[in-house]
């Protein structure tokens, strides 16, 4: 591993740890949503705090997160481990941001942008399994949970050098919603709708 991919690593994580539902939510003057709604820095509950548009923005900011270094180490003829560890260091920043005191999102857009340049088709069956769970029981944390715990078989099966760092990602996402994991189990979790987001 070059030291270019070293520096290159420790700038996607940089990049990853930049919380636009923390900075969107300052700038249009709304509750810091790490500390109102679900206290979640994420697009989900930008949309409880803001609306549909502002947390549009933050999904579309999370997901560039994770495409915008794994897509540039491509370019930069980064090898297929190296990336792999991009894609994870950009994810740790999301998760851990060290600009926000570490206390980040769950990490479910960056990851999916991540993954998109690895496979556009494994970005394609990640993002139709999770809208099939969705669609289903209305519950955007189980979606997220069961889609990143079939990632690594979709990985294994269309691009088997990135299986590792990917199931870590998906490791961390899991960890990160242990809480919706909890209230799910007890039949707490809230279904989500989008007839309560009007604006």
């Amino acid at each position: 591993m070059t030291l270019f991919a070293l520096f290159y690593m420790f700038c996607a994580y940089l990049l990853g740890s930049i919380s636009s539902a923390i900075l969107l939510c300052h700038f249009f003057g709304l509750p810091d949503p790490r500390k109102s709604g679900s206290n979640n820095p994420g697009a989900t509950n930008v949309l409880r705090l803001g609306g549909r548009w502002v947390a549009l923005f933050v999904f579309i900011f999370d997901v560039l997160k994770g495409l915008i270094p794994v897509w540039g180490g491509y370019y930069f003829g980064l090898t297929q481990f190296e990336l792999g560890i991009v894609a994870l260091c950009a994810c740790l920043g999301h998760i851990f941001p060290i600009f926000f005191h570490f206390r980040g999102g769950k990490g479910v857009a960056t990851a999916f942008g991540a993954i998109a340049p690895i496979s556009w088709s494994v970005a394609c069956f990640t993002f139709s399994t999770w809208l099939l769970i969705f669609i289903v029981t209305h519950y955007s944390s189980l979606s997220a949970v069961i889609t990143a715990l079939v990632i690594p078989f979709y990985v294994w099966y269309v691009k088997p050098e990135f299986t590792f760092p990917v199931a870590i990602v998906c490791c961390l996402i899991i960890y990160r919603h242990h809480d919706n994991i909890q209230r799910l189990w007890r039949g707490q979790e809230n279904r989500f709708s989008f007839n309560r987001y009007k604006k």
